[in-house]
């Protein structure tokens, strides 16, 4: 009984479960309604609006929580994000940690 009880405090402390893909197709066409500010490829469109294409699932977690509770405040995402359902904000994050990016670095 005690080790199930270790195992319930360690899945507590590790925080939300990691995201698990689904339909890209779907998880695609939810992240359609964010493309406007931060693109359907996760290349931001303005500059005063992150890249978040290929970022780490906890860290969009994190910021969409920290939106939602106010922690975190953006004119317009703090309002989106406190409109959103688990499951748009599940599907927005797998379909942007999904993508790939590559970085070049310049020869010295």
């Amino acid at each position: 009984m005690r080790a199930i009880a270790l195992i319930a405090v360690g899945l507590a402390l590790a925080g939300p479960a990691p995201v698990l893909a689904q339909d890209p197709a779907a998880d695609r066409s939810t992240a359609r309604q964010c493309a406007g500010c931060h693109g359907i490829d996760g290349i931001a469109r303005r500059p005063d609006v992150p890249h978040i294409a290929g970022e780490s699932p906890i860290y969009l977690r994190a910021q969409m929580e920290a939106f939602r509770r106010g922690s975190r405040h953006h004119a317009q995402m703090t309002l989106i994000a406190r409109g959103l359902s688990e499951s748009t904000i599940e599907a927005v994050i797998r379909w942007y940690s999904s993508i790939e990016v590559s970085a070049t670095v310049p020869e010295s």
